[in-house]
């Protein structure tokens, strides 16, 4: 049997110029990371991460901790997240100018409330298929294109092997509503509540894939609340 370990990435930069960028605590969730997999004696065979700059700063962050104990990570665009602000500025096309998104959010008492609630309306509305001629890509071919690149990872796993992947919530969450056979209707409920730094772990048969826990967050809760973020 054969293991990955999906890893949202840490904390990006909502209110920075950058949103691709992972913010202080993001770079601090993936050293806590590396620690905690160090300190357990985890052993990589396999590391796999999206092209993103969030994906590449949470695995070097992680992987500067495990040194020789993991491989040389490779890139699989097909972990890489959609694009939110295509996806909001289809539901709300005030913000697909993203200054007057961040004007709106600075007004904001709570900024990463007041995007959640927005990001959440354009979100169902991007799954629900009803206006995927508005999209670059629809929600059914995103999650092909996640569960496409999990297979591969899957297909270089041997028995007894593990490998590392550091992702986006999209992907995650289209994975495990793949491999759960659940409903369109329901992929929010697996979206919303993946936490930065979040652990989901499937295990592999030839031909088949389990999951074993899905966004655990425990090395993070003892290292302090400041570390638990959804964005």
């Amino acid at each position: 049997m054969g293991r990955i370990l999906l890893v949202r990435h840490g904390q990006a930069s909502l209110m920075g110029d950058d949103y691709d960028a992972l913010s202080e605590v993001g770079h601090a969730q993936g050293r806590l990371l590396g620690e905690w997999l160090s300190a357990r004696g985890e052993r990589f065979a396999h590391v796999v991460m999206g092209s993103l700059k969030r994906h590449a700063q949470t695995a070097e962050a992680c992987l500067a901790a495990l040194g020789e104990a993991a491989a040389a990570p490779h890139i699989d665009a097909g972990l890489d997240e959609y694009r939110h602000e295509d996806m909001v500025a289809r539901y709300a096309p005030e913000f697909a100018d993203r200054a007057a998104m961040k004007a709106w959010l600075a007004r904001s008492e709570n900024p990463r409330k007041a995007f959640q609630q927005v990001f959440a309306a354009a979100f169902d509305r991007w799954v629900s298929g009803a206006h995927d001629e508005d999209y670059p890509i629809a929600w059914s071919a995103f999650r092909a294109r996640s569960v496409a690149a999990l297979e591969q990872v899957a297909a270089a796993c041997g028995s007894g092997e593990s490998a590392l992947v550091f992702t986006s919530g999209g992907p995650i969450a289209g994975i495990v509503q793949h491999v759960l056979g659940m409903p369109d209707d329901r992929v929010a409920g697996l979206h919303f509540p993946l936490f930065n730094g979040g652990l989901t772990q499937l295990l592999t048969r030839p031909g088949s894939v389990g999951l074993s826990y899905f966004n655990a967050i425990g090395y993070l809760e003892e290292a302090g609340r400041d570390y638990v973020t959804y964005r």
